[in-house]
């Protein structure tokens, strides 16, 4: 498929599909690696060529600030939840809360995204959460809680959520080139698990200092950098007059998306292979059983705060180290050799009886991780045309979300019939077989490239 169509960017996107003029040819010093290859250690490096593209460095700059910021709030909402009812059930019919929306909104939001200018988009939704993230703190601040309140904010942050993630996702491939793609999305994805282990250890800290109501504020300061950097992001408007037509973001444009993935069996494998690590292979439901009943010699504590941040630190070491395959072309094969090693991993950590070897595990899965999130997100972009990008993100986003949801409840069964660590174990085997039945039987996503 054809994935050079041209953009309707300003010349701050880095010159994208246009004819090569004065300083071009030459990258800025301030990224030595960024034109052809790299010589000795920076070969393994994390590959920052798409940070030369002024758009895309503004845009992945502020991500560097609310990816610590969002888990501040991740770690606020269920906190007070707690406080408020001394209830872990409401904790998760919080999470359950937020989960319609988000798949309704994501689906929604990437039909919108294909029929309007993604930079106005952005705009919006950016503004929408950090407005959430406002009310998040108003309600703390005064005393409120109430947990239905808690509950509905959640559920409107996720909407506003569910239509953000298609636009930035799918604005990418306007603002670097197709073969940067697995570097810029190694660049993001790395960025997006480091705050999954410093936004969780900062609340920790902050939490006993400035109070739980501040940690909402600090969020939606840190969501108003996002904001600034849309601002000075280039317009992203339709590139096709067709995908503008009336009544483009309306269920028709969202069932064309379904269609589109049924027509295209590259990225309905590469969906599916999804699914086979999340659904299979994401044990985190069981990491309090495993902290208590399998490692709690070391401290259940301690266990347990390994055992969840494991696998963000693997794939963070993965993004550091993303120069040692971003640079692949055959995308496809780089997915399924990721997933089953990803299951290769978790059952070698459910098969683990010490909490060391275990977290070894944890973050070797991590790192695989990190592989296929890479080429997953490189073929999604690559592989589909402009005007379909946002509804294929929406897809995305459903599938990413609602996978791990469905493991905590597949595990959760499995651990009390058979097991924390036999559930883990054979979790993970699952994975590896049916990523190999997946690799046998549909040559298609084996052999695409880039």
């Amino acid at each position: 498929m054809d994935t050079s169509e041209s953009s309707t960017a300003e010349p701050e996107n880095g010159g994208l599909a246009q004819a090569p003029g004065p300083g071009t040819t030459s990258p800025p010093a301030a990224f030595p690696d960024a034109g052809g290859a790299r010589r000795g250690w920076r070969r393994f490096t994390m590959d920052t060529r798409p940070l030369r593209h002024p758009a895309f460095r503004r845009l992945w700059s502020s991500t560097i600030v609310t990816a610590v910021g969002s888990q501040l709030t991740a770690v606020a909402v269920p906190k007070q939840i707690y406080d408020i009812t001394g209830s872990s059930a409401w904790v998760g019919y919080a999470s359950l809360a937020g989960l319609l929306p988000l798949v309704v909104f994501a689906l929604w939001g990437g039909a919108i995204a294909d029929s309007m200018d993604r930079r106005k988009l952005l705009l919006l939704t950016n503004s929408g959460i950090a407005v959430t993230s406002v009310l998040f703190w108003a309600q703390a601040v005064t005393g409120l809680d109430s947990v239905a309140v808690l509950m509905a904010l959640l559920a409107l942050q996720q909407a506003f959520f569910g239509l953000n993630s298609p636009a930035r996702n799918a604005s990418i491939a306007r603002l670097v080139p197709g073969d940067e793609l697995p570097a810029a999305n190694a660049l993001g994805s790395t960025v997006m698990q480091t705050g999954l282990v410093v936004g969780p250890l900062l609340a920790g800290v902050l939490i006993p200092v400035i109070g739980l109501s501040e940690l909402y504020l600090i969020d939606a300061l840190a969501l108003c950098v996002t904001v600034w950097a849309v601002v000075r992001l280039p317009a992203l408007p339709p590139l096709t007059a067709a995908a503008t037509a009336a009544g483009r973001a309306g269920l028709g444009a969202i069932a064309e998306g379904f269609r589109y993935i049924s027509l295209h069996k590259v990225l309905l494998l590469s969906f599916l292979a999804d699914i086979i690590a999340m659904v299979f292979g994401m044990p985190r439901a069981l990491f309090p059983q495993l902290a208590a009943e399998t490692y709690g010699g070391y401290g259940e504590g301690l266990a347990l705060g390994l055992l969840f941040a494991a696998i963000p630190v693997g794939a963070v070491l993965g993004g550091l180290l993303s120069g040692t395959f971003s640079r692949a072309r055959r995308h496809g094969l780089m997915v399924l050799v990721a997933v089953a090693a990803w299951g290769a991993a978790v059952t070698g950590f459910g098969l683990s009886g010490n909490l060391w070897i275990a977290v070894v595990f944890l973050a070797a899965a991590g790192v695989a991780d990190m592989v296929s999130m890479v080429f997953r997100g490189a073929i999604l972009l690559s592989a589909v045309t402009d005007e379909m990008r946002g509804r294929m993100q929406g897809v995305f986003t459903v599938v990413v979300a609602g996978g791990p949801r469905l493991a905590d409840v597949l595990h959760g069964t499995g651990g009390s019939l058979f097991g924390a660590r036999a559930a883990v174990a054979g979790g993970g085997l699952l994975v590896v077989a049916a990523t190999l039945v997946l690799a046998s039987v549909t040559p298609a996503l084996r052999n695409h490239r880039v």
